[in-house]
């Protein structure tokens, strides 16, 4: 009976679209496993670390972005994402120039993929300098 009265409200018909319209919306929001920005550090070893910030889009083709956005930032070109039925094994490869020429080889897993504040963690090759990295999406 109860079920009847409340759907019978015009006003409570629209309240409920409303909200099952916003919940659709809110889940489309989170997009493509790669967008947004994301934090962290690089380098050989734990000592040696170099604060990273890495900007990710998708143009629903390609995923593109920048790593560390000012004036020396490095435009993500060749990347690709290898996904599988365990989201423990989705792999990120991206590579880009800086303005000196030394060419970057990010490849990582994301770890944590169902979370807003996924990360991702890898090798990160700069130039002749190789290490690991570890990034962290912002919300």
């Amino acid at each position: 009976e109860f079920r009847r009265v409340l759907f019978r409200s015009p006003v409570m018909r629209k309240n409920i679209f409303a909200v099952a319209l916003l919940a659709v919306v809110a889940f489309a929001q989170e997009g493509h496993p790669a967008v947004g920005t994301w934090h962290g550090n690089w380098g050989a070893n734990a000592q040696n670390r170099n604060d990273v910030t890495v900007v990710m889009d998708w143009d629903g083709k390609q995923i593109g972005g920048m790593i560390n956005p000012g004036p020396d930032s490095v435009k993500l070109v060749n990347t690709s994402l290898a996904v599988s039925n365990d989201p423990n094994n989705w792999v990120i490869h991206l590579e880009g120039d800086t303005k000196a020429k030394d060419h970057i080889v990010i490849e990582g897993k994301f770890e944590n993929l169902t979370n807003m504040r996924r990360s991702i963690s890898g090798t990160w090759k700069q130039g002749t300098q190789t290490g690991n990295f570890k990034i962290t999406r912002d919300n």
